[in-house]
């Protein structure tokens, strides 16, 4: 009996520390834009796939106008069709200087925090693909996380699906 409890116990050990190590980390950055401008609060999801593989979406500030864009476009290698990684892009439509809001540094580094806006699911990348990626932009936070992904065939790098959730709020989310 004591050998079975004892099993037992282990192996709701063992789970237990499977799932502990299976919690993706948050990463919190702030833009080098550092504005009051606020948002009206919005949260979806983005579905990607080869067919659909550029998502756009108009991000209203707190007045209801258009005032970003945010847009989630395929990479892959030169003049093929595959795609082995999603950028995500934050657009601001009054200062159309800036291409990409959504970085801390506006020099390139490979700093993870500085790459936040790169859904890259190699191993090797800086940010874990399903991490919790929280941007603070001018006065408000973006925060993204890959939900789903797949790949065809299974053990290729080229990716048929992803689906990445979204949330726009003025609030720290890290506070909830």
């Amino acid at each position: 009996m004591k050998r079975v409890a004892f099993r037992v116990l282990g192996l709701v050990l063992l789970a237990v520390s499977a799932r502990a190590q299976s919690v993706e980390p948050t990463i919190y950055a702030e833009s080098f834009r550092k504005g009051e401008t606020r948002i009206t609060e919005d949260s979806f999801e983005a579905k990607l796939d080869p067919d659909n593989a550029t998502y756009r979406e108009r991000i209203k500030d707190s007045r209801g106008n258009d005032r970003y864009e945010l847009a989630i476009t395929p990479q892959g290698p030169e003049g093929d069709k595959q795609i082995t990684s999603w950028r995500v892009k934050l657009r601001d439509l009054h200062h159309s200087i800036y291409s990409n809001i959504l970085l801390e540094e506006q020099e390139p580094s490979g700093d993870p925090k500085n790459n936040l806006w790169w859904l890259n699911p190699n191993r090797f990348g800086g940010v874990p693909i399903r991490a919790k990626r929280i941007m603070k932009v001018d006065g408000f936070y973006v925060m993204f996380q890959v939900k789903d992904i797949h790949f065809t065939p299974l053990d290729s790098p080229y990716l048929d699906s992803m689906a990445v959730q979204f949330a726009f709020t003025n609030s720290d989310p890290r506070s909830r």
